[in-house]
């Protein structure tokens, strides 16, 4: 993987994971990596699997595509119902958080 591919991947993976209010603890254990494992990636130091991107873009509800930095930012930083969402995010118990995540993804299928 090209080096500039790779931080774009590391940057996007830190950018969507903030947005979306979760920890590294919380998306290592939705991915069944380590926590370290989630550190690495999002610093650039550790190569992603296809499959691992992929549910990367499941949880934060991104594109592959986006994650790749072949396309613009989907989000807009600067709306504040985003930003209110991830602040409430953030007050969750991890557990709330997995069955909130649950919720909506269950709500996306049926979609």
């Amino acid at each position: 993987m090209r080096d500039a591919t790779k931080e774009a991947i590391a940057r996007r993976l830190k950018e969507a994971r903030k947005l979306s209010g979760l920890s590294q603890a919380h998306v290592a254990e939705l991915i069944e990596l380590q926590r370290p494992a989630i550190s690495e990636i999002e610093s650039g130091n550790r190569t992603v699997s296809a499959d691992e991107l992929a549910r990367f873009a499941s949880i934060y509800d991104v594109s592959v595509v986006w994650l790749l930095g072949k396309v613009e930012d989907e989000v807009d930083l600067r709306d504040e119902k985003l930003q209110l969402a991830a602040r409430e995010l953030k007050k969750l118990s991890g557990d709330d958080l997995t069955r909130l995540l649950r919720i909506l993804a269950t709500l996306k299928e049926a979609e």
